[in-house]
């Protein structure tokens, strides 16, 4: 599967480590940084064009991740055709769910409240997961049209 990825400080350690376990898993990745650990950087920066391209690519999931998750997710909505949903620990029927009804294409990790390997579960989840159509069509198609 294509792959974006991106982050700020907060979730750096995590994207890195999920990057090259997403890459052994044979998924193309493309990642829009941070590239480097920068203390005082933000989020915008990455996830902006990485939500961008998203946009315009539609053969492209994406993984953002912050601290939260919820500003990236917020700056990601922006785009049209991108629906970004926030996961930062709960029940995985909200990971479902962003995928069977609302066909979430990016997936929004806060990072300060997942371990490695509880984000590799849930990233396995969302990508193995068909969105489900039907009644949900319609929806997506009058988000798609908002912006």
């Amino acid at each position: 599967m294509k792959l974006v990825l991106a982050t700020d400080h907060a979730g750096f350690k995590l994207k890195e480590s999920l990057k090259n376990i997403l890459i052994n898993d044979g998924h193309k990745i493309k990642d829009f940084g941070a590239h480097q650990y920068e203390k005082l950087d933000d989020y915008p920066e990455y996830i902006v064009p990485a939500a961008k391209f998203i946009s315009e690519n539609r053969d492209y999931k994406g993984i953002i991740f912050g601290g939260s998750g919820q500003g990236e997710a917020m700056s990601a909505n922006r785009f049209k055709n991108v629906r970004a949903a926030v996961y930062y620990n709960g029940p995985t029927n909200i990971i479902e769910l962003s995928r069977l009804h609302n066909n979430a294409n990016i997936l929004s990790l806060g990072a300060r409240f997942l371990s490695l390997n509880e984000a590799i579960t849930v990233v396995n989840l969302w990508l193995n997961i068909e969105f489900e159509g039907g009644r949900h069509e319609s929806r997506i198609k009058k988000i798609d049209s908002l912006s």
